[in-house]
C-alpha cells in the first residue's frame, strides 16, 4: 500500500492481511484516502453518505420523464419506477435481521491503520445499507428503462467503492448489499408489477394522467396522451352506378 514504510507496524498489519482477500482489498482501497488531498476525502465522504443517493433520485426523475412518452407501455414502466423505492425499503428492512444475526463489527474496530472518514458508525457492518439501497433502486430503474438503469447501476457501484474507501465497510459488506438489493427488487417484482401496473393504468385515465402519460405536443393528433391517433379510415369506393347518379 502506498505510503507505508517497509518494516513499519502498519506495513506488517497490511502484510498479514494478504491471506484474507477481503481485508487486503479493504486496505488497498482505503489506503487511497491516506494519500489523497483533504478536500478530496471530504468530497468522497459527502458523495458516499448523501451525494449518490441524491444522484439516484435525479436518475429516477429523468427515467420517469422519459418513460411517460412511451406510446404503449408507459403504465408498466412508471409502475417499475414506483416499485424501485418500495423495493429499496423492503431490502433495508430485510437487512435488519441479517445484521443482527451476523453481528460483524465495523472494519476499523478489528483492523488498525485504517483512514476512517465518517465518525459514529458503531452499528454492525454486514451488509451495507447504502449498497443495498442503491442497488435495489438501480434494479427497479433498470426494469423501467435500460438506459437510465445502467446509469443507476454505475452509481450503485460507485457507492460501494465509496463505502470501502471511507473505511466503514469491508468489500464483502458491499457485495452482500448488492446481492440483497438485487434479489429483493427482482424476486418480488412480478407480484409488485401485478399490483402496480393496473393502478398506474387507472391513474392514467384520471385527472392525474400526467403522472403516467406525457402531455401531447402542440400540433400532435388528438387522442390519449402518449398515444398516437388512429389513422383515418379509407372512404368506401363508389360503384359505377352511384357515380352516374351523382353526376
Amino acid at each position: 500500500m502506498a505510503g507505508l514504510a517497509l518494516g513499519s507496524p502498519l506495513a506488517e498489519l497490511r502484510g498479514g492481511a494478504e491471506s484474507n482477500p477481503d481485508v487486503g482489498l479493504l486496505y488497498d482501497i482505503n489506503g487511497l484516502a491516506k494519500d489523497a488531498p483533504h478536500w478530496f476525502d471530504r468530497a468522497m465522504e459527502f458523495v458516499g453518505e448523501f451525494g449518490i443517493v441524491l444522484g439516484m433520485a435525479l436518475v429516477m426523475l429523468g427515467a420517469w420523464w422519459s418513460v411517460r412518452k412511451r406510446p404503449a407501455d408507459a403504465p408498466a414502466a412508471v409502475a417499475g419506477l414506483v416499485w424501485a423505492p418500495l423495493a429499496a425499503g423492503l431490502a433495508l428492512l430485510a437487512n435488519i435481521p441479517i445484521r443482527d444475526f451476523v453481528q460483524r463489527p465495523r472494519p476499523f474496530k478489528d483492523h488498525q491503520g485504517l483512514e476512517v472518514l465518517v465518525d459514529g458508525k458503531n452499528d454492525f457492518s454486514f451488509v451495507s445499507d447504502h449498497a443495498t439501497l442503491t442497488m435495489a433502486l438501480a434494479a427497479g430503474i433498470f426494469m423501467a428503462s435500460r438506459k437510465y438503469g445502467l446509469a443507476a447501476i454505475g452509481l450503485a457501484l460507485l457507492e460501494g467503492f465509496c463505502r470501502v474507501y471511507m473505511g466503514v465497510h469491508y468489500p464483502t459488506d458491499v457485495i452482500g448489499g448488492f446481492a440483497l438489493g438485487t434479489a429483493v427488487a427482482l424476486l418480488l417484482a412480478p407480484l409488485a408489477m401485478m399490483l402496480l401496473t393496473p393502478l398506474m393504468r387507472a391513474i392514467g385515465g384520471s385527472r392525474a394522467a400526467w403522472v403516467v402519460h406525457a402531455a401531447p405536443r402542440r400540433g400532435a393528433p388528438e387522442g390519449a396522451a402518449g398515444e398516437s391517433a388512429r389513422p383515418p379510415l379509407p372512404e368506401p369506393r363508389r360503384s359505377g352506378r352511384d357515380e352516374d347518379l351523382a353526376a
